[in-house]
């Protein structure tokens, strides 16, 4: 599980100020605010789950060391509607300049954070795991995953490089080269030359689940599979190798994924939590 680098995270916020031309607000300075000081609270509109204050933090001190940066709940923590969730001191031209890129952040990770906490709490209390893609925004990936743990999901693999994960666009070209393709030789080929990483296979049905078992990866992913297909696949890695993990993914929602859960499945994967969360709304207010 990757934690996030200050350094990255420092570089990263720094080319989010330029992209917003914080430090060259021309409303703020015409404004001639001179050195006057302020208190302003961060207020959420709605229900929701907290990520992304750590962030928040960064932003401001990299905008403006001066600036005093106090939350008032930790990330991960579920809050309400008028909640108040940190209070930020200091050069009210610092605090104007960084409002909206503050709080587009953490209305950004809360939203992934908290549509995460929706699907963990539906699969209570099977063993599945809710876990992400690489389905992520370009760029955001290392904090949209940390929101996806702040909501109690798990990550999946961060990149190419980490584990092997053999898709069906992989097979489909592999069937365009070989003839009656074996994917269990497949799968003993990449042992022979990969030893330190997790090996994973997509499979679409039970012809295909039953090659791949023989020889088995760490990890199958049973991809747009019905109900009574998954239950089929459970028994016979039951009887088979329980040590393999079987994961379910396509067309998961909030409706069917408790369903998918007490099929007794270790693993479900949800683009979802990072292509399609909605913000949640927040609001930068000064004390008066």
């Amino acid at each position: 599980m990757r934690s996030i680098n200050t350094q990255k995270l420092d570089n990263f916020i720094k080319e989010i100020l330029r992209e917003d031309r914080c430090l060259a607000d021309v409303t703020t300075a015409s404004l001639n605010y001179g050195n006057q000081q302020a208190t302003a609270v961060i207020k959420a509109k709605e229900d929701g789950v907290c990520a992304g204050l750590n962030v928040v933090k960064q932003i401001l001190l990299l905008a403006d060391r001066r600036i005093k940066f106090k939350p008032l709940i930790k990330d991960g923590s579920a809050f309400k509607k008028d909640d108040v969730l940190a209070r930020i001191s200091g050069s009210v031209s610092s605090i104007l300049s960084c409002e909206r890129t503050i709080l587009n952040f953490l209305s950004q990770l809360s939203g992934v954070a908290t549509l995460t906490r929706e699907f963990v709490n539906k699969v209570k209390p099977f063993k599945a795991r809710i876990m992400d893609t690489r389905k992520t925004t370009p760029g955001l990936r290392l904090l949209e995953k940390y929101a996806v743990r702040m909501g109690g999901g798990y990550n999946h693999r961060y990149d190419l490089g980490e584990s092997v994960l053999i898709k069906d666009n992989h097979i489909a070209m592999l069937k365009n080269k070989i003839k009656d393709l074996d994917l269990g030789l497949i799968i003993r080929n990449i042992k022979n030359k990969i030893k330190d990483k997790e090996i994973e296979v997509e499979v679409n049905n039970m012809k295909e689940f039953r090659q791949v078992i023989k020889c088995p990866p760490d990890i199958i992913m049973l991809d747009n599979m019905g109900a009574s297909q998954i239950r089929k696949c459970v028994k016979l890695r039951n009887r088979t190798n329980k040590r393999i993990r079987l994961e379910v993914s396509g067309n998961v929602s909030l409706e069917n994924v408790k369903k998918l859960a007490g099929l007794g499945i270790d693993r479900i994967s949800i683009g979802r939590l990072t292509h399609s969360p909605k913000a949640i709304d927040m609001s930068l207010e000064f004390m008066r």
